[in-house]
């Protein structure tokens, strides 16, 4: 009896969460394009779970996405345009998936190579939606990696720049995060995390986990998401951590063209966005 009126339950929840979908949907009145494109039920649901399924505020959430999307053009961005970012691999994907095959990052901060904050948060912007495009399907979230080898107050990014990422990725991206691991920050990181904390919705800072090579609770963490055949020794597993600018920079020029076919754009098309200042 029990078990029905849970089935029953899970039912309604359901049925209830996909009308909201729809007026969600109707909310937001009628769009064409790339914002009919962006705007599937999977990236719908997304927005409403992040404003735990309240209506309104899903609403001005995604508009507000809309809106930054039409005049920030993050689909139009290519990888020659960022890859001087790129050049010490202090952002790049993985070459392996996480456990569920989600798409990783790795981040090394320690490896901070420009002083540009628009410029750190244009490379980031792209390989999120790299990222994005490399999901598998059914799979809408991904893995961030961040190792802090090298790691100092003094190739940190400014407060600024990492209050404007976080709002970027909590408003912008949401739901996009299943996991972050701060893997064996060091003790003056705390300080800087005391502060950005406050500028991480509840949903998110749940997500972010601190990993310790001496700490068995936090391995086990790593354990439950990744491979330790994959994952590299930079994060206590048994593989190796390369990055080669070259061939990053062949894979990502490869992926422009899918993302550009995804869009439905053409390389000139964004060459002439770009020109016109639309």
């Amino acid at each position: 009896m029990f078990r029905r009126k849970s089935i029953n339950n899970e039912e309604n929840d359901a049925a209830e969460r996909d009308a909201k979908v729809g007026q969600l949907r109707d909310a937001i009145g009628s769009v064409s394009g790339r914002t009919l494109k962006f705007c599937s039920d999977a990236c719908l649901r997304r927005y409403l779970e992040a404003r735990n399924w309240n209506l309104a505020k899903a609403q001005k959430m995604l508009e507000e996405t809309i809106k930054w999307r039409s005049s920030y053009k993050p689909e139009e961005i290519r990888w020659h345009e960022v890859a001087h970012e790129g050049e010490t691999g202090k952002v790049s994907k993985a070459n392996f998936h996480d456990r569920k095959g989600r798409t990783v990052l790795i981040m090394r901060p320690g490896k901070q190579n420009t002083a540009s904050p628009e410029g750190n948060i244009r490379h980031l912007v792209y390989l999120m939606e790299n990222a994005i495009l490399n999901l598998p399907e059914g799979q809408e979230q991904m893995s961030w990696l961040i190792d802090f080898n090298g790691w100092s107050l003094n190739t940190n990014v400014p407060m600024k720049t990492a209050r404007d990422i976080i709002y970027i990725l909590q408003n912008h991206y949401p739901e996009r995060l299943a996991i972050v691991v701060l893997y064996s920050p060091p003790r003056i990181f705390h300080a800087f995390w005391k502060v950005v904390k406050y500028f991480v919705d509840q949903k998110t800072f749940e997500k972010v986990k601190f990993v310790y090579p001496n700490n068995k609770e936090s391995l086990e963490v790593m354990k439950t998401f990744f491979d330790t055949e994959n994952l590299p020794s930079e994060f206590g597993g048994e593989g190796t951590l390369e990055y080669d600018h070259e061939e990053f920079s062949r894979l990502m020029a490869h992926d422009d063209v899918k993302t550009a076919k995804f869009w439905g754009l053409g390389q000139k098309d964004c060459y002439e966005n770009k020109m016109n200042g639309n």
